[in-house]
């Protein structure tokens, strides 16, 4: 892959993008100090490889990235030396990125809360297959059974892409929904919320995982009650908080991290863990098939499976409420230590996607 970007525009299609999801940073010095994977190599400040065996750097290496925790490339240049250029987005943006730049790509990673996105990827080549990091050995059982059986790509941490949480100063536990089956109940009526499907990266594994476990008919025909009852869908996580701390709305479907910032600042909200798993979304990392800077991808992508790199994205990083996917991590104290999640088959969700994004699309314009 040769990258025929300069790093001049790259900095101008940076400055271009909002500071709301669609910024674009480039990652600079040093950061939280962690430990590098095993297999990752020191080099000196000026790029020259300790060793004959050492990859040289001549650019820095490009990861596409969710708009959250750029921290990573400081973090990855303090543990190896090598340089990263982390360019953020919201789930859409990079896969519409991605999708761009097909005949030429610049991106040599893409580390993302979007699994079944990148597993289509691997449908046409697109990624790196048949590799397996050798920090996978540290892969707790449930995240080993996300990872594709053309180990496309390596889960690094799944969040609750939807918990249950309402407004304790309207409801009560007696009151308050348990289930997410029971959101359809009518004294729920005009008072639910919920990120969007086709714009937010976490709410499709969270439309996915519903329908994968109910069958997507009875799916289907639990979100049109809900959207008959007065469902309302907003573009991303953050609007679905300002319309349940405005009282537009009471209970929610809420990504994990934005429940607990919530709570955390005094918002009037309890969290509830549904008993049968809240659905999940999954953050992965997967390599461009074609990148030219392929041995210190695989470095990247092992020192996210390397323990003490996801200690200090819990510790320190914008989105550290999830489920660490390598043993030997304690995730956030605030964090239920029973929370449960459940996650759509890989092949199931990535099969559907178009027709559950436009389906929800159309029941929205209704």
């Amino acid at each position: 892959m040769k990258k025929i970007l300069s790093f001049g525009l790259a900095a101008c299609m940076m400055a271009g993008l909002t500071a709301c999801g669609s910024s674009q940073t480039a990652a600079t010095t040093a950061a939280p100090e962690t430990t590098a994977a095993a297999e990752t190599t020191t080099v000196s400040d000026s790029q020259e490889a300790s060793s004959d065996s050492a990859p040289v750097q001549t650019e820095p290496l490009l990861v596409y990235l969710n708009d959250f925790d750029g921290v990573i490339g400081d973090m990855f240049k303090e543990a190896t030396g090598y340089d990263v250029e982390v360019v953020v987005g919201n789930g859409a943006e990079t896969m519409s990125r991605i999708e761009a730049e097909k005949s030429n790509p610049q991106w040599d990673v893409v580390w993302i809360d979007s699994m079944y996105d990148v597993y289509n990827l691997s449908q046409d080549g697109s990624l790196l297959t048949g590799w397996e990091p050798e920090n996978a050995a540290n892969l707790t059982e449930f995240s080993k059974g996300l990872v594709p059986d053309n180990q496309c790509f390596y889960p690094t941490g799944t969040h609750a892409a939807g918990v249950l949480v309402y407004r304790n100063d309207v409801y009560d536990e007696s009151t308050a929904p348990k289930t997410i089956a029971e959101l359809t109940d009518e004294r729920f009526a005009g008072q639910v919320g919920m990120a969007d499907p086709g714009v937010a990266a976490p709410a499709y594994p969270l439309a996915a995982q519903i329908m994968y476990s109910m069958g997507m008919e009875q799916g289907q025909e639990f979100f049109s009650t809900l959207f008959s009852q007065g469902l309302k869908v907003y573009p991303k996580n953050p609007q679905v908080v300002q319309a349940l701390a405005s009282g537009e709305i009471s209970v929610a479907l809420l990504q994990e991290s934005n429940a607990y910032e919530m709570v955390s600042s005094g918002e009037p909200i309890t969290i509830v863990w549904p008993e049968e798993g809240a659905p999940g979304s999954t953050r992965v990392a997967a390599i461009n098939a074609s990148s030219d800077q392929m041995e210190i991808a695989q470095m990247f992508v092992n020192f996210l499976l390397d323990p003490d790199t996801q200690q200090a994205l819990v510790n320190t990083g914008d989105e550290g409420f999830f489920e660490p996917s390598v043993e030997g991590v304690s995730a956030k104290e605030e964090r239920d230590p029973n929370a449960s999640l459940a996650v759509a088959d890989v092949k199931w969700g990535a099969e559907n996607e178009a027709d559950i994004k436009a389906w929800f699309a159309d029941m929205s314009v209704q």
